[in-house]
């Protein structure tokens, strides 16, 4: 755990920056993040206060909502901790849920795939040690959010992103950092793309769109995902 803050931002935003990552369908607004980048936090803020919602869907499993429900009720005007999700929870009085796994409903869909796909041992095996990793992270998370409830310790589980520009550059700059973040990281994974990556991916994606539409019956639905699972979860909730 560390306890670095993440700064809070002086830049001035009149847009969010970088429109393209948000997606709109009837009642759900899909706003795609690099996780913990400044223009990131602006467009997830600013994309919240100005839509209306009945749930406020999060990329992050449920057992890790209520530490950053902890963060978001940092007394400055944007959260120290958290990130993108964190100013997502601050900026919205709407019920929050968390949508990746691990959660029953992932681990459901973790078995459908590997009784359909049929993957080899070996593959099999790594899917469930990223899982496992991904478990082990979310226990953490409801650790760390029920010391936060009983005491001030305020701490951020694993290592936040760092960028090559901060909350206190000019929007432009900020949002053209974004851009090539996104552009680096696409060009890495398709020439270092991880073993069984598309396969968890796709574990993840229909898990958080089954979530999201169940969440779409209450009402209008914003959900802050990674950029790249914007087009899969369009895909599997536009109709």
């Amino acid at each position: 755990m560390s306890a670095t803050p993440t700064p809070t931002s002086t830049a001035t935003w009149t847009e969010p920056p970088n429109p393209e990552y948000v997606r709109s369908l009837p009642d759900l607004t899909l706003v795609g993040v690099v996780h913990d980048h400044p223009a990131s936090v602006a467009r997830v803020r600013s994309t919240t206060e100005r839509t209306e919602h009945a749930t406020l869907a999060l990329e992050l499993p449920p057992l890790a909502i209520g530490l950053f429900e902890e963060y978001a009720a940092d007394s400055r005007s944007i959260p120290a901790f958290g990130g993108e999700m964190s100013a997502a929870i601050r900026a919205s009085d709407a019920t929050v849920i968390g949508i990746d796994g691990p959660s029953r409903r992932f681990y459901r869909a973790l078995v459908r795939h590997a009784a359909c796909d049929r993957p080899s041992r070996g593959e099999l095996s790594r899917l469930l040690s990223a899982t496992a990793r991904a478990t082990r992270h979310a226990v953490r998370c409801r650790i760390a959010g029920s010391l936060a409830r009983r005491s001030a310790i305020r701490v951020e589980v694993g290592s936040p992103r760092t960028y090559d520009c901060s909350p206190h550059d000019p929007p432009a700059v900020q949002a053209e950092d974004e851009r090539a973040q996104v552009s680096q990281a696409r060009a890495v994974l398709q020439a270092f793309s991880p073993p069984n990556l598309d396969r968890r991916n796709a574990v993840r994606e229909d898990c958080m769109a089954r979530t999201i539409a169940d969440a779409r019956e209450a009402g209008p639905v914003v959900a802050v995902v990674g950029i790249d699972h914007l087009d899969g979860l369009e895909s599997r909730l536009e109709n």
